[in-house]
């Protein structure tokens, strides 16, 4: 049994404080630009192209990610209060929003330039595994998405929510969705004859059912409870992930027996 008592604020700096939350979002962004320059990008074109990439990226995951909570989690309360749609350091961001503001900025910089959308989409699928297991790692700090009520050794109290022992679901999303997720994307993009475009739905596939397993261990939202049955949002909206994730697979099988006839 452990009792979460972590500070949310990693410092302050002249009274003005630093979440993990937020720092988690600054080392995965700086991890990915790093990790692709270095490791994944050999082309220089691409190089070239991928600076500029960058603030598209940044744009798309805080808009997306922001709309989509407000949309996915909680429409009635910002209906009501629409300014606080632009107070973001306030909490509340939806990690399937985000992936829909990456899907859309990817496609406006890519058309832009006359560039393939999945080149830039497989570079986040092998380095945004970093970014969500600091991030989880952060709710985990933040005593928040918590996990259901369980009588397991290794249970936690979040005294921030109430006083009971639960899952530390947050750590088991770090776990599958960030570390285990990492580690595939990468076998996936160093395979002799590497596809592009395997891993964006490859991403799609694995990160979906990693989320799907991780939410029967975790509290649906407050504000909306589950859907139907046990079925929760991040359930309906991860089951959708792994559904668009086969149709291009299949896709991508007809097109290769096609070249091949």
């Amino acid at each position: 049994m452990f009792t979460n008592n972590f500070d949310p604020v990693a410092f302050e700096i002249f009274s003005f404080s630093i979440r993990w939350y937020s720092l988690s979002y600054i080392f995965g962004l700086i991890f990915g630009w790093i990790y692709c320059k270095k490791i994944l990008i050999k082309s220089t074109t691409l190089h070239k192209f991928f600076e500029d990439y960058i603030s598209y990226l940044i744009f798309g995951i805080i808009i997306g990610g922001r709309l989509g909570y407000v949309f996915f989690y909680n429409f009635q309360y910002f209906l009501t209060n629409p300014i606080e749609i632009l107070m973001i350091w306030n909490g509340g961001m939806s990690f399937h929003g985000a992936l829909i503001g990456i899907v859309f900025s990817s496609y406006l910089f890519s058309k832009k330039n006359d560039q393939d959308i999945l080149t830039f989409l497989d570079l986040v699928s092998i380095t945004a595994p970093v970014g969500i297991f600091l991030g989880r790692i952060a709710n985990f700090i933040n005593g928040e998405l918590v996990g259901k009520v369980t009588g397991s050794n290794w249970g936690v109290i979040f005294p921030g929510y109430d006083e009971k022992l639960r899952h530390p679901s947050q750590l088991y999303e770090a776990f599958l969705e960030g570390v285990i997720l990492f580690i595939l994307m990468n076998i996936f993009f160093f395979k002799k004859n590497y596809k592009t475009g395997t891993c964006s739905f490859m991403f799609l596939i694995i990160y979906g059912f990693f989320r799907i397993l991780s939410e029967f261990f975790r509290e649906p939202d407050l504000q909306i409870g589950y859907l139907f049955g046990n079925i929760s949002m991040g359930m309906l909206l991860s089951a959708i992930m792994v559904l668009i994730g086969f149709i291009i697979y299949l896709k991508r099988n007809d097109e290769t027996k096609s070249e091949n006839v």
